[in-house]
């Protein structure tokens, strides 16, 4: 199937399903859909979305090392939600590489991990149906300190996200619990800021570090 054909129908699918209905965070996805396209922008490039930890990414541009890379994050967003608008924030710019990160709101609103695995399944088997060589990186959840109660829920989530990537061809696992945590596995407070939730400027120091070697 050509690719045009190919982003046509899941488009339409897309388009089809939404039909007369509102949804959460259409009019952001709408108005970042827009700036994009007034900014301009050139197919085969990498894009980032998912939340607000890819959102609140303002030194992304300092590790591209010249290349396009789009920024699609929507803040407050669930699996489910980048399913729903995976046309405009993702597929519509025809990218080379994509970088996800979602899955961290949906556990702490307790979404079962099975529920969050299906719909990245979705949205990876969408993007691979457009293009097979698309390269998928589905990154793991950080260790949030207001969110510890439920470590080892997103430790077992983390654990079968990277378990779905190694049955994938072109999906890639990246974690990002290990390079954010102390010695003895826990979480480091001075890497957030006030709300223990969101990173600070020193904890994208080292989430930048993690993804280099990917944008490379």
């Amino acid at each position: 199937m050509k690719k045009s054909v190919a982003l046509y129908l899941v488009f339409l699918l897309a388009f089809t399903a939404s039909f007369g209905q509102q949804h959460p965070f259409e009019g952001e996805v709408r108005q970042l859909s827009q700036r994009l396209d007034s900014l301009g922008w050139s197919s085969g490039g990498t894009v980032f979305t998912g939340s607000s930890t890819i959102k609140l990414w303002r030194s992304l541009s300092e590790i591209t090392q010249g290349k396009e890379v789009l920024n699609t994050g929507f803040g407050g967003s669930k699996a489910a939600d980048l399913e729903r608008y995976l046309y405009p924030l993702v597929l519509k710019f025809d990218p080379k590489r994509v970088f996800i990160y979602e899955g961290d709101n949906d556990l702490w609103a307790d979404v079962p991990a099975t529920e969050i695995l299906n719909s990245l399944n979705q949205i990876v088997n969408r993007i691979q149906l457009v293009d097979p060589q698309i390269e998928i990186f589905l990154i793991g959840a950080k260790p949030s300190p207001s969110r510890w109660a439920k470590k080892e829920l997103y430790q077992f989530f983390n654990q079968e996200l990277e378990k779905y990537c190694q049955s994938k061809e072109m999906v890639r696992f990246i974690d990002t619990w290990g390079p954010l945590t102390d010695s003895e596995g826990n979480a480091r407070p001075e890497l957030y800021i006030k709300d223990q939730l969101h990173l600070n400027e020193d904890g994208y120091t080292i989430w930048s570090g993690i993804f280099k070697p990917y944008l490379n």
